[in-house]
């Protein structure tokens, strides 16, 4: 692991720090000998710091490759269901059959919310925003297991992930039904767990509520597909409120608190906005003009990705669900026809291969959350749900951890050096 050393010249010091590989991805310096020689790193944004050690999930940005526990994310996308993804990314690896039936039948044991959480939604204005009244019901969560919060146990993490898994997509749906003014709708334990979570979301006491199954299985999808994605700023604040010792509820709520950031979890949002702003196919030429004048201040919303610097590897197959349910749907709706017409011209313009903007995961979850009939204000809660066994398994990894510390980050001090203070008076 640290056969070689990289040499820090500072000052008339000659630094000697290990070189650590992992088994995939780039080698790290180790600099956590520096402190003791008086110097420490400044990296704003954390962008060249590796915070922690993990093996749940790896990324390879420049080759567009996402593996969770070694699974290519388009494998799992296509074949496995996201309860199979939530038991390998918490448990370590894929599930035979009588371990995922047992792992799917304690989900659905822990689906429903305790009948006081449903007072808890009737102190939000009735158009409170989604993720407010999310983030407050999970953080709320531990006040009904408070018996069970021993952060050392390793059976009771273990209950708190499942409990979290389970219950999110319940406590989503109730968001979005206190939205609209609708009964909650209770979980049902014979259905799938994205077809469950389209019940909550759409059924009404009046009549049944039909399930798609290419909609059911477009759900699924998304939310295997946003499952977990590394060391990302929401994962990041999990980690760092779980470093405290935190329990897990409070963990999740601030991870769900920062995914509320537009830069984060609104990108399947923005671009529905960014649709919206075009309007009609017509438009289409002018936006596409105006999103290669570096001097106009529009962006195409959905195209490239930070991270993956060749495609986006979830994209590929959330197009094929995105065209199999407007297909299945039948939806007439301007905003899909341009969706669908600027998706044409970016995958045919040479502009957009050689800038390698090509659509992305968040590009498509919109359009297929769109056509579903979910509001705009509810993506980023269901990219909540999605995401929450990503944090979990890394909360539970930290915990698991003998050698894990408190996060204590340093700074760069610019400001005033001691000096006196005159009194007021």
């Amino acid at each position: 692991m640290a056969d070689q050393k990289a040499i820090l010249k500072a000052g008339d010091k000659e630094i000697e720090l290990p070189i650590l590989s992992g088994t995939a991805g780039q080698d790290v310096i180790d600099i956590r000998a520096l402190g003791k020689h008086g110097y420490f790193t400044y990296d704003p944004g954390f962008l060249a710091t590796g915070s922690c050690e993990s093996s749940i999930t790896f990324i390879d940005g420049a080759e567009g490759v996402l593996l969770h526990r070694g699974f290519p994310i388009d494998e799992l996308a296509r074949d496995a269901s996201y309860l199979e993804v939530c038991h390998m990314l918490l448990h370590g690896d894929a599930p035979n059959k009588e371990e995922y039936e047992e792992f799917e039948n304690t989900i659905k044991r822990h689906t429903m919310v305790h009948e006081q959480i449903h007072m808890f939604f009737h102190g939000f204005r009735n158009d409170a925003h989604p993720m407010a009244m999310l983030n407050g019901t999970v953080g709320a969560m531990s006040s009904f297991y408070h018996s069970d919060l021993d952060v050392s146990n390793f059976d009771m993490r273990v209950r708190c992930a499942h409990r979290l898994i389970a219950k999110m997509p319940t406590l989503v749906a109730m968001c979005y039904k206190y939205n609209i003014g609708q009964p909650f709708v209770y979980p049902r334990n014979d259905l799938s767990y994205a077809a469950n979570f389209l019940n909550m979301m759409f059924s009404v006491p009046a009549e049944d509520y039909k399930i798609s199954p290419a909609v059911e299985r477009a759900m699924d999808r998304i939310f295997t597909l946003h499952a977990d994605h590394e060391q990302n700023a929401s994962t990041s604040t999990v980690r760092l409120a779980g470093s405290s010792g935190a329990n897990p509820y409070a963990c999740i709520a601030a991870g769900v608190a920062s995914l509320w950031g537009p830069a984060h979890g609104g990108a399947n949002e923005a671009c529905l906005n960014m649709l919206e702003e075009i309007g009609s196919v017509d438009r289409i030429p002018e936006f596409i003009n105006r999103a290669k004048d570096k001097n106009d201040p529009f962006r195409l919303m959905g195209f490239g990705h930070r991270v993956y610097k060749n495609h986006d590897p979830r994209a590929t197959v959330m197009r094929e669900s995105c065209h199999e349910v407007l297909k299945e749907l039948n939806v007439q709706d301007p905003l899909l026809d341009v969706a669908m017409e600027l998706e044409r011209i970016a995958l045919e313009d040479p502009y957009f291969a050689e800038k390698k903007l090509f659509p992305n995961v968040d590009f498509y979850s919109g359009i297929v959350l769109k056509a579903i009939g979910i509001p705009t204000n509810m993506f980023t809660c269901i990219f909540a749900l999605s995401r929450t066994v990503g944090w979990i398994s890394h909360w539970h990894e930290m915990m698991s951890d003998p050698a894990q510390k408190i996060g204590r980050p340093r700074q760069l001090y610019t400001g005033h050096t001691q000096r006196k203070y005159t009194p007021i008076k």
